[in-house]
């Protein structure tokens, strides 16, 4: 098999896996019935929300985050499944098995991807794009999915790079590569760049790479604060942040911006249903247990509160962290104003609590 150029010597090698359609696609693979199908891994309900979509339903629109009313309008056909984490979370743990063969630096983002870093493999395979071959062979072998990879010299272009080829795709942005690639790409794909911001610096002129690159550091942590250096960086292909193993997390959260800002109290808990089902796929994978809920409440007048209740012992099922968190919020509703965010976070992590200890009571879900 021939690889693409690799990269220079001196320099960090990192990958990084982005599973295709994880969800839907795990769906696919155990129920012959759905593929080739559109499919969307979500609730079906009039306050749905599309927690993954097959290719078949991206070819219409689809997509995460979607509400699933509009979802179905796209795609009429559209199969709606109900999410299993637990499979999820098992098929995850496989996947990273795979990449313990290689490298003990592994930086999971969520159940679908991480970064890897093979400056200094486990197992060498000449270089890092042939690691990378390897690692998507065997997730394929193994699990019966397909992962797309992105191999480069920083986070910034190893997370860009695995989106150029996907579904099922490998690409390699080498040192030669990175600024042109960069100069090229529209500010709204720069990770750490969302719709807000992307908007503001469309405002200021800057669309692309090379626009952001012609601006200077003063103008950039002017506009943008801290992340104005960030920005600049990385509009010069420089990204020096390491891939951290395993790293001690202060918080994990979720949050919904909602079309249409809620006013009355019923409509809560179904809209939180993806907030709650993303925090606790995130927390059950993390390990740790955490004692304290704080939710967060943006208004349509864009004022923020939070609000916080720690509990005497670890949270062990979905079911406190949705007690919880509503007991905190319905003192505020209905409010004056209409709530366009709603936010839960669970923080105050007994770092010495390991997955093994919370396994039995997982079930209260």
């Amino acid at each position: 098999m021939s690889h693409p150029p690799d990269l220079a010597p001196g320099l960090r090698h990192i990958i990084h896996i982005d599973m295709d359609a994880f969800y839907a696609s795990v769906e696919q693979r155990d129920d012959p019935a759905l593929r080739g199908v559109p499919v969307a891994v979500g609730g079906a309900g009039a306050r749905g929300v599309v927690a993954s979509a097959s290719y078949e339903a991206r070819k219409f629109g689809v997509h995460s985050a979607m509400p699933s009313v509009t979802a179905r309008r796209k795609c009429p056909e559209l199969v709606f499944v109900t999410p299993r984490f637990d499979v999820y979370k098992s098929v995850s743990q496989q996947i990273r098995a795979i990449f313990a063969r290689y490298t003990s630096l592994i930086q999971p983002l969520s159940l679908d991807e991480a970064y890897l870093d093979v400056t200094t493999p486990l197992m060498d395979r000449g270089s890092a794009t042939a690691i990378a071959e390897e690692i998507r062979a065997a997730i394929r072998l193994e699990t019966g999915l397909t992962a797309s990879a992105g191999v480069s010299y920083n986070k910034f272009l190893a997370k860009l790079a695995s989106d150029y080829r996907k579904p099922d795709g490998l690409f390699v942005i080498t040192p030669s590569m990175g600024p042109a690639f960069i100069e090229a790409l529209p500010v709204g794909k720069f990770h750490g760049v969302g719709p807000v911001t992307a908007a503001k610096m469309n405002k200021l002129g800057i669309h692309t790479g090379l626009d952001l690159k012609q601006q200077t550091r003063e103008f950039l942590t002017d506009q943008f604060g801290k992340a104005g250096d960030y920005f600049y960086d990385l509009a010069r292909a420089e990204d020096d942040r390491p891939v951290v193993a395993d790293q001690v997390r202060k918080s994990l959260g979720a949050e919904a911006t909602f079309a249409r800002d809620l006013v009355a109290w019923d409509e809560v808990a179904p809209a939180l249903e993806p907030v709650y089902a993303k925090l606790w796929a995130a927390y059950t994978r993390h390990g740790m247990t955490a004692r304290t809920v704080t939710v967060k409440i943006k208004f349509a007048n864009f004022r923020l509160i939070t609000r916080s209740r720690s509990c005497p012992e670890a949270i062990t099922s979905r079911t406190i962290i949705e007690q919880l968190s509503l007991d905190l919020l319905q003192p505020h509703f209905p409010p004056r104003r209409g709530v366009r965010l709603l936010g839960v976070t669970l923080s105050n992590f007994d770092t010495t609590t390991v997955a093994a200890n919370r396994q039995i009571p997982l079930g209260l879900r």
